[in-house]
Parts: C-alpha cells; structure tokens; sequence
C-alpha cells in the first residue's frame, strides 16, 4: 500500500528538528509560454523513515530547490485557494524527496517596518500553500525576514511551527539561527542550513546569545562551524545562500570565496539567490555550487528576471550523480512559475547551461 505522499515525513522531520535544535542553547494566461505536464509528478511515495539502502547498492533520492517565493500584491491573491497557489509547478516540487525555496518575507501582520526600501509580509496562509505544494523546509536568511522587526521574525518562525514547517537560517537566538534541519531519506542523514551574505542591515540583524535574527554569513568562523557541526550529524549537507548583486547574472568574489570556505569545511551541496536571476552552477573540489535561482512565485513583473525553475539534485548514497534544471517562467500575470516545452524550454535551458562560464566551477567531478 502506498503510504500518502509527504505524511509520514512530515512527522518523521519535526520530530528530528526538535531533537536537534534541544541541545543547541496553474495559469495559461494568453501570451503565456506553453505549460508542460510536470512528469512522474505526485506520484512519488517520499519518506523520512529510516529505510535500509537497497541490497544492490547505496539507496537513490533527490532533492529539489526552488529561488525566491513570497505573498505580496498579486501573489498574495494566490493565497485565496492556497493549495493550488504555486500552480502546476507545485506537481515538480512534490516530486522529490525533500524540497527546499527562500522564503522572501516575514510571515506576520505585526511590527514596524525597518528602515530600507522594499518590504514583504504575508498572513500565515502561506505556509498552507508551501505544505500544498510539497515544500518541506524553508531558509529565511535573507534581507525581508526582519522587514517588520523582530516581533515580525518572532511572528514567522511561531507561525511556522504552528504549520510543521521547518525553518532555517533564523532564530530566537544565535545557536538557533544557525542550527540545521536534520532528516533522513532512505538512511541517509541530510543537514539544511541557511545564511546570508546581504549586507544591507546585516549587523541590525544579525543573532545574539538574547535576540532574534539571521544567520550572517559575514561571520565566517560561525558560519564555518555551523557546517562542521551539521557534518558531525549527517552524511550530507546542503547549505542555501543569500547572495550575489542584484541583476547580476555572474557570481561576485565574495560569493566565489564563500563557496570555497563552505566547501573546505564540509559541505557537499551549495545553493543560492538574491540575484532575481539564474546563475550558473558546477563543480568545486567535491562540493556542488549553485550560484542562483533566481525569483520563483514572486510579486512584480519584471520581464529580465522571469526565467527559473526547479533545481534537481540526485543522489546515490552520500553521491551527487546527476543535476538539473527544470525549465519554466514566471506568469507575467499571476506570478506563479509555469513549466515550460519546446522552444522555450530550450532556450531557459540553454541560457542556464551557458551562465557556467563565469563562475569557474567545473562541469563535472575531477
């Protein structure tokens, strides 16, 4: 019998959360691009109990990522029928075993907004249409999660507890803020951490031993020591970035400096976004980078930056052996990402593939 897709590791991962945390004091708009039917979609039957790896060999699992998602004007109104909100693209993230985005926004109707230019929050419905659509854990180390102060981060991480969802990157305090979400796929331990590299209110927001804020990358010995600590309790881990320039497709030198730091410490998987636009991604040493995502289910219309989709990572064991890019674009009527065929698949594709070549990383394991 099949067990209902997502229920049993739903338990399974708040469950592993609480023990690791203890000790650490569908739119076819006209003019829109063709919508594919996301293939094998929810059909899956992902689990986080621990299965033993199969006889024949080390255990088979994918992981999936997605950019920048929130509830803001148009997207906001997606949240009337919260189970359909990311459309037909929510059948891709459903398909993997653990899926992952960047949530942009403080989930929270409180606060006062902070001193900068843009910003983002959301009723906690939004957590009803990232559970919808398959979404397991979310970061929120990024430069909208304090938008509303920290009465608006302690409104969102309340929330979504609340709701089962975990979160990283954030906390009440700094060990919390920089703790992993710990779970298991097939006996195979996976760690998420996230952080930021915004410098925009960094050292306002940053954590402390008695306040709430984010998990800030500018403090690398902390960040290097998260990784190490994740590394000492699972076979992986994947670390999910704030970073880059905005509109700037190429990863600058401190993303690239970053990510060999992250690396040497431990970290076998490496995933980002601020940019707004995809960025490349390849190989370094024996980590995986991805420099960008881009926007995912998002707020305005911006012709340049609606490219995305969803980030497959496969795994056989501890082993990355394969990664892709799902192809689609952001409807420039609803904001949700829609899957895209033919020509226009080709053309996201190829345009991902290309962005490689700036950042040095290499196009396979040396």
């Amino acid at each position: 019998m099949k067990i209902p897709p997502r229920t049993r590791r739903r338990a399974a991962s708040v469950l592993l959360a609480a023990l690791v945390l203890a000790p650490l004091p569908g739119c076819t708009d006209q003019g829109e691009p063709d919508v594919a039917a996301p293939s094998a979609a929810a059909t899956s039957t992902p689990t986080t109990a621990s299965v033993a790896p199969s006889p024949t060999g080390p255990a088979e699992f994918t992981l999936a990522f997605a950019g920048d998602v929130h509830f803001v004007e148009r997207t906001r109104t997606l949240l009337k029928r919260p189970a359909t909100a990311f459309g037909p693209m929510g059948e891709v993230l459903a398909d993997a075993d653990v899926t992952m985005v960047n949530l942009e926004t403080a989930v929270t109707e409180r606060g006062t907004p902070e001193p900068k230019t843009f910003h983002f929050r959301a009723p906690d419905t939004a957590y009803r249409a990232l559970v919808a659509a398959g979404v397991d854990v979310v970061t929120i180390a990024n430069n909208h999660a304090l938008d509303y102060g920290r009465v608006g981060l302690e409104d969102t991480l309340f929330s979504a507890r609340a709701a089962g969802m975990p979160t990283v990157g954030a906390g009440r305090d700094t060990a919390e803020a920089y703790a992993p979400w710990i779970t298991e796929v097939k006996g195979v331990k996976i760690a998420f951490l996230g952080l930021s590299q915004i410098a925009e209110l960094s050292s306002r927001w940053a954590p402390t031993a008695s306040r709430p804020g984010v998990a800030m990358a500018f403090n690398e010995t902390r960040a290097v020591n998260a990784v190490k600590a994740a590394k000492q309790q699972a076979d992986v881990v994947v670390v999910y970035l704030h970073w880059g320039y905005e509109g700037v497709a190429c990863p600058n030198s401190q993303q690239k400096s970053l990510a060999g730091v992250l690396s040497r410490a431990g970290a076998t998987l490496i995933v980002g976004v601020h940019s707004h636009l995809l960025q490349g991604g390849g190989w370094l040493d024996r980590t995986y980078v991805q420099y960008g995502l881009g926007n995912f289910l998002w707020w305005r219309d911006d012709a340049w930056s609606n490219d995305t989709g969803v980030f497959k990572v496969s795994f056989r064991g501890t082993s990355i052996t394969k990664t892709e890019l799902i192809p689609a674009v952001i409807s420039r009527k609803t904001g949700q990402p829609l899957p895209v065929t033919g020509a226009e698949a080709t053309r996201v594709t190829r345009k991902y593939q290309d962005l490689r070549r700036c950042t040095g990383l290499a196009s396979s394991l040396s």
